[in-house]
């Protein structure tokens, strides 16, 4: 089972990469869209470079409309990567 810490360290290693951020601005209360600045095009793209680091599948049944601030990614991960494991 990946941990919480892991989630966390790949999520932005990931978002560092494909959108050119810097690692001091991926904070957990970081806002994808006011403080990222990361629009709807951009939300798919992340959750398509999301799905191929983790290895599980991010659109089905869940809305994403609800994750808002990076915690928020990291918590839906987090549920995501349990429910895929069980």
């Amino acid at each position: 089972m990946i941990t919480r810490e892991e989630i966390i360290k790949h999520t932005n290693e990931a978002l560092e990469k494909e959108f050119e951020f810097r690692a001091e601005q991926l904070v957990p209360s970081a806002r994808l869209r006011d403080d990222l600045g990361l629009d709807s095009l951009d939300a798919l793209d992340m959750v398509v470079v999301l799905e191929q680091q983790f290895g599980v599948t991010l659109r089905q049944g869940y809305d994403l409309r609800t994750i808002i601030t990076l915690e928020d990614l990291y918590n839906f991960i987090e549920k995501i990567a349990r429910e895929h494991n069980k």
